[in-house]
């Protein structure tokens, strides 16, 4: 028998529901299956299946993750370097120190907003800055080719000199290296650094916990994008300066209005914003979500963005933090970011979740949610 007349759109109504509902469960178990890849992936011990170095191992990605885990820490194992952070946090005699070191290999050297010299100053400073230290002395190492200009060299030189000045600290001691013609691209700079941790207050990703906020300092990929540009290849301009700066006054800024409620600072340099945060959610074991609209970006850097087919998150930044703090404390540390010059245009970014642990998930401006996972390949130059 078959139903009455009125009744047909009703049942046309369940049909449409119950289509609706599986193609929402089928959503569901999909992307279930694929956050369980994902985690499947993580666990496994990290392993260098290339024979040779590519230059995809030195982009800041997964390439460059596995190379440092399964080379570096597992020949050096010990509870500091195990914690990867930005530098390591060590006790001397009572003493509360933090240590650092990095090299520098940018290309074109000199750029808008800065150089190779002051960026090995900057880069160093705030990496102990991250540790929550007050920097203090540096070192540096030159590597040089044969042929390259003494006044080029005087020229970094003095602008190491005066980022170290402004940025208080000193360069007490050195080395320098000269390789053949064609063995290097210019100059190479290795700089270490030393600071004093004055502040009874633990940082680490690992203190991270479901419900902190996160917190940038203020727009993002200025950096990445003025050397990409600088380089000369591409048909692009855009009035946009690099952000290299030092920021241990930002950073002391920060840990005194969130105290105990600062987890971790992290300055978002190679891999930008996004290699940050899946560092922090991998290490937490929690999800982070970030509000893709709260993300501050400059039009000039978006638009270029956009031209060169890339992802602002994934740019350098030289003079912005990421930090994670007690969601109590976040309105107190983004106050405290904004009222110092470095910070003005900082923004809260998202929030720390239970789930999915490990990933970063991004919700768009489009309503819809994607994974931000690590870069694979190597699609940027040489940046810093």
């Amino acid at each position: 028998m078959s139903a009455p007349q009125g009744n047909a759109p009703a049942r046309a109504g369940w049909a449409e529901e119950a289509v609706a509902t599986h193609a929402g469960a089928e959503h569901l178990r999909t992307e279930e299956q694929v956050l369980e890849r994902v985690e499947r992936a993580r666990r496994r011990r990290p392993r260098v299946r290339e024979e040779r170095i590519t230059l995809a191992h030195g982009a800041g990605g997964k390439a460059t993750r596995t190379l440092v885990e399964a080379v570096f820490v597992d020949a050096f194992r010990n509870p500091v370097l195990e914690q990867l952070e930005d530098g390591a946090a060590v006790s001397v005699g009572g003493a509360r120190l933090a240590f650092t070191t990095d090299s520098f290999v940018v290309s074109p050297l000199f750029f808008p907003g800065g150089d190779i010299g002051d960026l090995a100053v900057n880069g160093t400073v705030n990496d102990l800055a991250m540790c929550g230290a007050r920097p203090l002395h540096l070192s540096v190492g030159v590597i040089l080719e044969e042929g390259f200009p003494v006044a080029d060299l005087q020229r970094i030189a003095a602008s190491m000199a005066r980022a170290a000045a402004a940025a208080g600290v000193e360069i007490v001691t050195g080395d320098t290296k000269v390789v053949r013609r064609g063995q290097a691209d210019g100059c190479f700079l290795t700089t270490a650094g030393i600071g004093v941790r004055e502040r009874d207050v633990t940082l680490g990703a690992a203190t991270v916990r479901p419900g902190d906020a996160v917190l940038v300092s203020g727009p993002i990929g200025d950096h990445g994008v003025t050397v990409m540009l600088a380089r000369g290849e591409l048909d692009i301009e855009a009035d946009v300066v690099s952000d290299t700066a030092p920021m241990h006054g930002l950073a002391a800024a920060l840990l005194d209005a969130a105290g105990d409620g600062a987890r971790v600072l992290r300055d978002a340099t190679r891999g930008g914003v996004a290699t940050i945060l899946n560092e922090i959610a991998g290490a937490a074991g929690v999800g982070v979500v970030v509000d893709e609209a709260a993300v501050p970006v400059r039009e000039e850097v978006l638009g270029a963005s956009e031209l060169l087919g890339i992802d602002p998150l994934y740019v350098a930044c030289e003079g912005r933090l990421v930090a994670v703090v007690d969601a109590a404390r976040a309105a107190a540390a983004l106050a405290a970011l904004r009222a110092h010059p470095l910070g003005a245009g900082a923004a809260l970014i998202g929030h720390v979740a239970d789930d999915p642990p490990g990933l970063v998930l991004l919700r768009t401006a489009f309503g819809g949610t994607r994974i931000v996972d690590l870069l694979v390949g190597d699609p940027l130059p040489r940046i810093c």
